[in-house]
């Protein structure tokens, strides 16, 4: 017997073990004409009926002969923007029985290579635009089955097949049954230290995480007062991350609301959506709800039609919950959670109504998910009210990562705990509170960066002999990378080539947008590891 386990308020929910599309989309032709997805920019959308046909004859056209020839369990690398082919591009392929994992489309073609590389990836979903970037991945690929470009053509030379007409050809083939155990999604996150990884999600992983959020106590649309009842959600995080992907496109799909979108943020275009959508409904990231609550075009008005946020990525504070409630000029019910790629993502939530006295918190345990909180000194289970390291276990938590034992083995102990690398203490409601966190990653605008893959590029400099990344705080973004170097002896270089070397080979919310300090020596403990609380303790003597 364990001491200090604390369990959901909410009691297990029933897991359904299926296939995720088959989940997402059981009993789709009872609402087959209403709207599913649409652009918000270019007002392209589709409903139930369409993009589920779309979805199927994407899965045969990947399988076929004379389309794709995939076979199953291979991987598919998706890089697209928030558009609304994204749903049978990667539900096609789950449908399919294959693995997809999904990257960033502002990614350098290193960062997109190094992934899909380690992902194994057969043939890649994106855009015209992106062809350059999908013909580089193809001439280092080992077997490529080709590229699938929404919106071009077909292109026999270059293996290239076009969107439309590939699901407009009659592909004949029949579709696998899919253990509910594969692995569905290769999401890549840099965990609690390292590198970015491949996290392993199941069908069973995703789905749980579904019914789990599918609770009537969180999700409105499962009470019995809401019955039927749909509504327009305006969301902006992207799909290529686990929140987008499993927390709010899925989510919506299930429970059959409209989902409007754009492919990136124009503050033009959200304020139009708003005006043309009179959205009830926004999944926000802390950045956004900034930029709502501050910015002069933004206007009561807008957001007259806003019921609701959830706000996802990370924490927004309660002074921008307070500037961004009198913005919309009465009280708009705001969610919060916490989430890990690793656990896909969610495993606590804010109730649909609480109690508001709880300021600060990211919610209660989802149902059918366990939490305990261990002493950073000891490794006990601490009681209520004592932060320590939050350890979280339920069927949401992931596989393992890709081939990589040894940082499974660091991140999911043997007990089946996933140890989150962030400091917790709960109250004697069973409310939760993030306080810091032990892990090495920074977030920006809710984007992770890895210290490590920074630190890997600074270290290829012939003049450094030393060098550590940390975050450091920014109201807007949230913390902004900064890396400390030391020089070797007699060595001169300047900020800005560092700077510059790192802005060449990553997307931009990596960029050293925090700046780089010369010190002497990097804080390290006995094992070598960088203590990271002592650099910012450096960065902040000499800001002084």
């Amino acid at each position: 017997y364990e001491r200090n386990i604390v369990e959901s308020k909410y009691g297990p929910v029933d897991i359904p073990k299926i296939c995720l599309t088959d989940y997402i989309f059981k009993g789709y032709e009872q609402t087959a004409d209403k709207p599913a997805v649409t652009c918000g920019s270019s007002k392209r959308g589709y409903n139930y009926g369409m993009i589920y046909e779309m979805t199927k004859r994407m899965a045969r056209a990947l399988l076929s002969q004379k389309g794709c020839a995939m076979r199953e369990k291979e991987v598919v690398g998706i890089l697209l923007p928030n558009i609304p082919e994204f749903v049978p591009a990667i539900h096609g392929s789950l449908m399919a029985g294959l693995t997809t994992t999904f990257a960033n489309p502002l990614y350098t073609p290193e960062e997109i290579c190094r992934q899909f590389d380690i992902a194994g990836v057969r043939l890649v979903i994106t855009l015209p635009v992106l062809l350059p970037v999908a013909q580089i991945y193809k001439s280092k690929a080992k077997k490529y089955r080709g590229t699938i470009s929404i919106g071009g053509r077909h292109n026999v030379g270059e293996n290239i097949f076009g969107f439309e007409e590939l699901l407009r050809e009659d592909h004949s083939v029949d579709l696998p049954v899919v253990d509910p155990e594969d692995t569905a999604i290769l999401p890549f996150s840099s965990g609690t230290t390292g590198m970015p990884k491949g996290v392993e999600l199941s069908h069973n992983n995703l789905v749980a995480n579904l019914a789990q959020g599918s609770h009537p106590e969180m999700n409105k649309y499962n009470r019995p007062e809401f019955a039927g009842y749909t509504e327009t959600i305006l969301t902006i995080p992207p799909f290529f991350h686990i929140y987008g992907f499993n927390g709010i496109l899925n989510s919506c799909l299930k429970s059959r609301n409209h989902l409007v979108s754009i492919p990136r943020f124009i503050p033009e275009d959200y304020i139009q959506c708003l005006v043309e959508f009179r959205p009830k409904f926004l999944f926000v990231v802390p950045s956004l709800m900034l930029f709502l609550a501050t910015h002069p075009k933004v206007t009561e008005d807008h957001l007259s039609s806003v019921d609701a946020v959830l706000v996802g990525a990370a924490a927004a504070p309660l002074q921008l919950q307070d500037k961004f409630k009198q913005k919309c000029g009465k009280d708009v019910d705001i969610t919060q959670g916490y989430g890990m790629t690793e656990s896909s993502p969610v495993t606590l939530c804010t109730p649909y109504k609480y109690d508001l006295s709880k300021v600060g918190t990211c919610g209660q345990l989802y149902p059918n998910t366990q939490a305990k909180v261990v002493s950073l000194t000891d490794g006990s289970n601490l009681g209520a009210h004592q932060p320590g390291e939050l350890y979280i276990r339920g069927p949401q938590v992931m596989k393992g990562y890709l081939n990589n034992e040894q940082a499974t083995r660091e991140t999911v102990d043997s007990d089946g705990w996933l140890h989150t690398g962030d400091v917790a203490y709960y109250d004697q409601d069973g409310y939760f509170f993030i306080v810091d966190r032990t892990k090495e990653l920074i977030k920006v605008k809710g984007n992770q960066v890895s210290p490590t893959e920074l630190e890997n590029l600074i270290l290829e400099l012939p003049e450094v002999s030393d060098v550590a990344v940390a975050g450091i705080a920014d109201e807007t973004a949230g913390e902004l990378p900064k890396a400390y170097v030391v020089l070797k002896q007699g060595q001169c270089l300047k900020e800005q080539s560092i700077m510059d070397h790192v802005k060449e080979r990553v997307v931009k919310y990596k960029q050293l947008a925090g700046g780089v300090m010369f010190v002497k020596e990097i804080p390290r403990n006995a094992g070598g590891k960088v203590l990271r609380h002592q650099l910012h303790l450096l960065g902040a003597q000499l800001d002084d």
